[in-house]
């Protein structure tokens, strides 16, 4: 990981963001240069996992790096090639649903656009509580997609949840590793 510049968007599935907090920590301690981007609901709404201040204080902390949280800022990550690879985690539904339908009006989608016009690797650790429901016709488009990969998923609560898929963050680094030389790591559903 040293020296791989990795920009690394958040959407909005807001119960995950302390494990991703965790394992930008770990790119970052790996000697990644983590760039962080967010959406537009994970820089703006306070909820009970914590707040969009204390989510920007800690991607900083971090990282060393604002966050970049608006269309402008992301725009120019493709044509300046600033990343070496782009992680979308955690990847909601929603998130998920634009990616698969070419909808580049969030800062997280525009930079997946702006990155993949350079044919370079996206990593989507995808957490939804309709992933074996609405949104598994855009796993299965994406899963087909040139050089977008996904962080293998497993179902979190199946008796509570039964639609719900989240991304085994923990595998992160491994799903990155894979995506550099265009190999999706299996298995995919854990």
């Amino acid at each position: 990981m040293d020296g791989l510049r990795v920009g690394f968007a958040i959407s909005g599935s807001f119960c995950t963001f302390s494990r991703i907090l965790r394992e930008i920590q770990v790119l970052v301690d790996k000697g990644a240069q983590v760039i962080p981007i967010l959406s537009f609901n994970a820089a703006s709404i306070d909820t009970r996992f914590g707040t969009a201040l204390e989510l920007h204080e800690k991607l900083e902390e971090i990282t060393g790096i604002k966050p970049m949280e608006t269309l402008v800022e992301v725009e120019p990550i493709g044509p300046k090639a600033l990343l070496d690879i782009l992680v979308v985690a955690p990847c909601t539904g929603s998130t998920l649903g634009r990616i698969a339908n070419g909808i580049s009006d969030t800062p997280v989608t525009l930079a997946v656009k702006s990155h993949l016009r350079r044919n370079m690797p996206v990593v989507l650790g995808i957490s939804t509580n309709d992933a074996l429901g609405a949104s598994m016709r855009n796993i299965a488009l994406l899963k087909n997609t040139k050089h977008i990969f996904l962080i293998p998923l497993r179902q979190d609560d199946p008796l509570h949840k039964p639609n719900s898929l989240v991304a085994d963050f923990s595998l992160l680094e491994k799903a990155i590793e894979a995506a550099r030389v265009g190999i999706q790591l299996q298995p995919l559903f854990l």
